[in-house]
């Protein structure tokens, strides 16, 4: 893959001023210049005045651009005075500080980027100071990245996502830039601790789970390998929500992230664009369409800074709020008293913004998600493409367009983004259908995340149509125009074939179909066959015994339909009186017909994934099963059609959060023993790890950092649960998303089963038995899913029975934390020993926290589902426990349920009595064990097969225990998960993207 490096060259044109800022304090009590270089924690001595003064030295600088295509030519940099002074002081950013200047940097932004009284110096204010000051290099490069892709003008990808899991990002930050160290020390000068500076940053609320962590993992790689690429967002102002846990179950509040501010974005006032919802479509004089009238608002930019691991490429994260001109607040009506009203316009912009996937059961729920996925999508298109015309100056060729962007669709909910760019280009823009189509077809490329039918997209055509009418128009032209291309396909001649294939196909779902292609299904009459001649001869006496049977049909036919409509006129709807029991009934009450109800028409619905397949180029799946499974099953009919879209992109994580910032010992011992930190941004080198799998010294290093992550563990769930649990104990986590398929009621009723177990044992039969073990669980449950919530709840009332059992003692505790998100993750996942991922099979789509468990030498416990598949073959099948039915086994199982062949285990019935005993509190958990039972029904017969696995599964964790005992052999385990993990860095999935789909180059900052 070609390489660009971009360097600064000296030269007589493009003249401009190269200034540093030195920061003095000015001690004007003595009358002398010091810098200040310590103090202690936030006391102000009032016997002194000090003043930050700021000296700049400005040197005139020349530049121009050198580029220079790395896999074809020898390395070569040239390089002005400036820059050479720069890369002196260091190579990540122009200039490489010590303590000192980033403790008086600290302490100017305490002073003069206030936001917080200048009384005290504590930990939040020294934090937004110290994350300021990171900023300040961050934007140096920031800048210059930005420059280059302004003038080299190469092709650039962008990644839209509702999502953007960030996590803290002061740690990473500072790592990135490798200045971990220095900034600790200037921390300490100025009285304060890093790690303490560094939990004041409350977690980024931009996401909820897997695809929002994975698409903070690539913005991460793309900057590390110097690609040219953004992220589109949006900022939501309250997050999903903060989960709190009660005796109730699980509570949901606002998430605060945005209370005091967030120290790394900066909002771009000149950076809006207008988003319109609702109106009319006309057609102009010249046949153009105008989409008129409606409600407008305007989407502002904030911008993040995602810097690279070692390189000055900073690329952007862009977000965009929600708001309304001054004039939108009615000043009359306020003035009037009516508040409300005045605001109404304000409110219906902002909301947009406030909450990630609000509510959707209501009308009003479902007009404000479309209105977010509609804001993303409108707001970025029309920033890239007034981008394309920036760089493009006076010379813009629409059919280069798709040459110089790379838009990538992470999951349907950007699906939008195919009619806006049609609208733009056809409407704004004035390219015709034909041009408009081929430019977006070549732009665009969808990334799947899911098999599960609910988690597919679709829309009311009927809201759409309402909220985004022209955009309904040109989904209308698209779905006719996939049709056009189906009976290309597939000819006219069989039209069960036909039928089959629209049905499956169509983007439009229920909906006639156009009046182009009205008379398609239309089957054609049967031909009278031909019959000898002998047999049409009959007699006269055979012709007339067939007349009078027919005449004998009719006259019974006429019978009973005159019989059924005496009994419809005799029918009369009862009718209570109006003014009481004995009161006259209302004129015209009686003599109602009953009137049968007639069957409702199926909804008519966009399906939005469909839309994503046929406007894109490419199509990919997450992990090797799941891309198979896309191909076979989820869109088999457009595989078959085009082949050649589908691919298959397996998911990856950051080794630099995920290893090298989260879990520091670790990180240490692999450099120690690889021989290099090489590992950090080329994973491979991991798998050297295993030819010192057998080694004690590594082995005994290898424990020792595992037991000083629990430490670390213990502290923490001590201050969020209460709870005590001991770090001899084996720490077996899975946190993730709640969800059914994600199977949690799976490893809360194996450990129920193990309770019980318990209980009928004597203390020693117990321990001769049994592994100590601290059960971890986290994840949120959507507000509106009333399943998962009640397996919240199941969770924690288990959790309270047996970790107040004192004849369990440190057997056994079962801990839910709250509010788990990507900081709580970085503690636990270090600390973890067994991760369970334990999803019925074929239905999680890759996983990405399974990945970071086996980076950090965690061992999995899962189904073949996923990414597990790939996991296993990687670390070896020794080293994963499998249980569960195949993916292939799924289907005949469900069939094998619904005709009562099924057959549960008894153990499996014996934990279910048991929950039901009451054991652990007065919950009523009839609904949620009645799950599990039945052949048939909504929210019955068991759809997750839990029973079916069950007992595969218990005895799998028979065999933890067993494995566990021996330190040694679970060591060499933990080392060999390490050692395998290599090939699931976002690096290499990144690669594949830029290489396979979007067709860009990295390009490298000198």
């Amino acid at each position: 893959m070609a390489t660009w490096r971009f360097s600064t060259t000296s030269s007589g044109a493009d003249t401009v001023s190269s200034c540093n800022a030195v920061a003095r304090f000015i001690d004007i009590s003595r009358g002398r210049y010091g810098v200040v270089g310590g103090g202690g924690g936030g006391s102000r001595n009032k016997t002194k005045q000090l003043t930050l003064m700021r000296k700049w030295q400005v040197s005139p600088m020349s530049r121009s651009f050198s580029v220079r295509n790395v896999s074809s030519e020898p390395q070569q940099r040239v390089k002005d005075p400036v820059t050479e002074q720069e890369e002196s002081l260091g190579n990540l950013s122009p200039f490489r500080p010590d303590a000192s200047s980033i403790a008086s940097s600290i302490k100017y932004h305490a002073e003069f980027t206030p936001l917080f009284s200048p009384e005290k110096f504590d930990l939040p204010k020294a934090f937004f100071a110290t994350a300021q000051s990171i900023r300040d290099a961050l934007i140096i490069n920031w800048n210059t990245t930005y420059d280059c892709y302004e003038k080299l003008n190469v092709k650039q990808a962008y990644y839209l996502s509702m999502e953007f899991l960030q996590g803290r990002a002061l740690l990473n930050a500072i790592g990135n830039l490798g200045l971990t160290g220095t900034y600790a020390e200037a921390l300490s000068k100025l009285g304060h601790n890093l790690e303490n500076i560094a939990f004041q940053e409350p977690d980024a609320a931009l996401g909820n789970g897997g695809l929002g962590r994975l698409a903070s993992c690539f913005l991460d790689s793309l900057a590390t390998l110097n690609y040219p690429a953004w992220g589109y967002g949006l900022r939501y102002k309250y997050g999903l929500f903060k989960q709190r846990i009660t005796k109730d179950g699980q509570e949901e509040v606002a998430e605060d992230w945005l209370e005091m501010s967030n120290p790394w974005e900066i909002v771009r006032n000149d950076v809006t664009y207008p988003v319109k919802f609702y109106g009319n479509v006309v057609t102009g004089s010249d046949g153009k369409k105008n989409w008129i009238g409606g409600e407008d608002i305007k989407a502002v930019a904030y911008d993040v800074p995602i810097p690279g691991y070692k390189t000055k490429t900073t690329i952007n994260l862009r977000l965009w709020s929600t708001k309304v001109p001054s004039e939108g607040f009615d000043l009359s009506a306020f003035n009037s008293g009516e508040h409300t009203q005045a605001a109404e316009a304000l409110c219906n912009a902002e909301k947009i913004c406030y909450v990630l996937y609000p509510g959707d059961e209501s009308i009003e729920g479902k007009i404000l998600r479309l209105k977010q996925q509609y804001t993303l999508c409108s707001a970025s298109l029309q920033d890239i493409i007034a981008r394309f015309e920036r760089r493009s100056r006076a010379k813009i060729r629409w059919e280069e367009f798709p040459e110089k962007v790379a838009v990538q669709m992470n999951d349907t909910h950007p699906t939008l983004c195919i009619p806006e760019l049609m609208r733009i280009l056809i409407d704004v823009k004035g390219l015709s259908w034909k041009e408009a189509w081929n430019i977006t077809q070549r732009t665009m490329a969808y990334t799947n995340h899911t098999v599960l039918p609910e988690a597919l997209e679709k829309w009311s055509l009927e809201l759409m149509q309402k909220l985004l009418p022209r955009h309904v128009e040109i989904i209308e032209m698209i779905d006719e125009e996939l049709i056009r291309t189906i009976v290309a396909e597939y000819g006219t001649s069989d039209c069960d074939l036909l039928e089959r294939k629209l049905k499956q196909m169509r983007i439009l779902e229920n909906v006639e179909l156009p009046a182009a292609f009205s008379d398609l299904l239309v089957k054609p009459k049967e031909s009278p066959v031909a019959v000898p001649s002998v047999e049409l001869e009959k007699s006269e006496e055979e012709e007339e015994e067939e007349e009078e049977e027919e005449e004998e049909q009719q006259q019974q036919q006429q019978q009973e339909q005159e019989q059924e409509q005496e009994q419809q006129e005799e029918e009369v709807e009862e009718v209570e009186p109006a003014d009481g029991e004995n009161g006259p009934a209302k004129e015209g009450a009686r003599g109602k017909k009953k009137i049968p109800e007639p069957v409702p028409e199926p909804p008519k619905m966009v399906r939005m994934a469909n839309l994503c397949v046929v406007g894109g180029h490419a199509v990919n799946g997450v992990a090797v099963i799941h891309s198979e499974i896309v191909k076979d099953e989820v869109f088999n009919d457009f595989f078959a059609l085009w082949p050649e879209k589908f691919q298959n992109k397996t998911n990856g994580v950051t080794p630099r959060r995920w290893i090298r910032f989260c879990n520091p010992d670790l990180s240490k011992i692999i450099t120690n023993w690889t021989g290099t930190e090489d590992w950090v941004l080329n994973t491979e080198k991991l798998g050297e790890l295993r030819k010192f799998a057998d080694n004690e010294d590594l082995q005994a290093q290898w424990r020792a950092a595992k037991r000083s992550n629990k430490l670390k563990a213990v502290s923490f769930l001590k201050e969020k649960t209460g709870y005590l649990v001991s770090p001899d104990a084996m720490f077996d986590i899975q946190v993730k998303r709640i969800h059914e398929y994600k199977r949690q009621l799976l490893n809360i009723l194996g450990i129920v089963y193990r309770y019980k177990m318990m209980k009928e044992m004597s203390p020693l039969e117990r321990k001769e038995k049994f592994v100590p073990r601290v059960c971890i669980f986290g994840g949120k449950a959507f507000a509106t899913y009333v399943q998962a919530k009640r397996i919240v709840k199941f969770i924690t009332d288990v959790g309270a029975t047996i970790n107040h059992d004192s004849d369990i003692g440190d057997l056994l505790k079962v801990v839910f934390v709250p509010d788990y998100n990507v900081s709580v993750a970085e503690l636990l996942i270090p600390a973890s020993e067994l991760s369970q991922h334990i999803s019925t099979a074929g239905m999680e789509a890759s996983g990405t926290s399974n990945m970071k468990f086996a980076m950090n030498g965690c061992i999995v416990i899962g189904t073949l589902d996923g990414a597990n598949v790939e996991i296993r073959e990687e670390v070896g099948e020794d080293n994963f426990f499998l249980f569960g039915a195949k993916a292939h086994e799924i289907a005949g199982l469900r069939k094998e349920r619904a005709e009562g062949k099924f057959v549960p285990d008894p153990r499996f019935e014996e934990v279910k009595e048991f929950v039901r005993s009451g054991v652990f509190g007065p919950y009523n958990y009839d609904e949620l064990m009645g799950s599990l039972e039945g052949n048939e029904g909504f929210g019955r017969a068991d759809y997750f097969l839990v029973g079916k696995d069950f007992p595969s599964y218990i005895e799998c964790q028979e065999k933890v225990d067993e494995a566990y005992r021996d330190q040694q052999k679970w060591t060499r385990m933990s080392i060999l998960n390490t050692a395998g993990s290599y090939k699931f860095s976002s690096d290499r999935t990144i690669h594949e993207y830029a290489r396979e789909i979007w067709n860009i180059n990295p390009v490298e900052l000198q």
